[in-house]
């Protein structure tokens, strides 16, 4: 057991290594997210409502926050699918190390990753007038969800880049993401929408962090009377586990499949 946490921090380490060579790379992705959460803010926001009324801005960070977890798939399935590529996972595959570790410390250095764009966008978010009003605890409660969700979608772009292991993979998620992410309440509530649509909509593993979050930030637009946004805290763990339940094993099936 130890060996294995060892042999995944090596692999830490070496993703922290490259990042640190192309500094522009990390930059790009954030300065992404912080130009949709300007977007969001300033250009479209003015004709957004939120239902029971509040402020758009607060009602729009938790979303802002979910999308920032979820567009961090893309630089996992990047990052795999180019270690696939270019062999370096069937090296690893032939040192003595375990073989979960390959996997593992892709997914310890991109929690690492989400983590520091999280605070840059709570940062961002205070910047443009967005505050908690929950308390401390719970707001490190709604973090803690938050980055919740990143690790199951950690995982599911690691499964993502082993099986495709292209760029094509790449293309496919980024398509992927934008559909997902407006179809969740994480920037329109899901009460102005048709109603079959809104039930999609909060049944959207997205929507319930995105109004747990919004629920322990004491931010607006959290409250309807829907069975699943009632139990939101609970269904952001949840899905989440659950995730993980499924795409963790797939993963480190694939990674030992890799050369077969």
């Amino acid at each position: 057991m130890t060996a294995a946490v060892l042999d995944s921090w090596v692999i830490t380490q070496r993703a922290l290594a490259h990042w640190g060579r192309q500094p522009g790379r990390l930059a790009f992705g954030l300065a992404f997210n912080v130009m949709i959460m300007l977007m969001f803010a300033f250009l479209l926001g003015g004709a957004m409502k939120v239902p029971g009324g509040g402020d758009y801005r607060e009602f729009l960070m938790p979303g802002v926050f979910v999308m920032t977890m979820l567009f961090g798939i893309g630089e996992t399935v990047t990052s795999v699918t180019t270690d696939a590529d270019r062999g370096v996972m069937d090296r690893f595959r032939s040192m003595p190390m375990a073989g979960s570790a390959m996997v593992a410390g892709r997914a310890m250095a991109d929690m690492l990753y989400s983590a520091v764009g999280l605070i840059v966008m709570v940062v961002c978010g205070l910047l443009i007038g967005w505050r908690w009003h929950g308390g401390f605890a719970a707001a490190l409660g709604a973090f803690g969800l938050l980055l919740l969700l990143r690790f199951a979608l950690v995982w599911i772009g690691i499964y993502l880049g082993l099986i495709f292991r292209s760029q094509q993979a790449l293309m496919a998620v980024q398509t992927l993401e934008f559909p997902l992410g407006f179809l969740s309440s994480a920037f329109v509530a899901p009460a102005t929408m048709p109603a079959w649509l809104a039930a999609v909509a909060e049944w959207n593993p997205l929507s319930s962090t995105a109004t747990a979050a919004r629920t322990l930030f004491g931010n607006p637009g959290a409250a309807t009377d829907s069975w699943i946004t009632s139990y939101a805290v609970p269904m952001a763990i949840s899905w989440p586990v659950v995730l993980v339940a499924i795409f963790f094993p797939l993963s480190v099936l694939a990674y030992r499949r890799l050369s077969r």
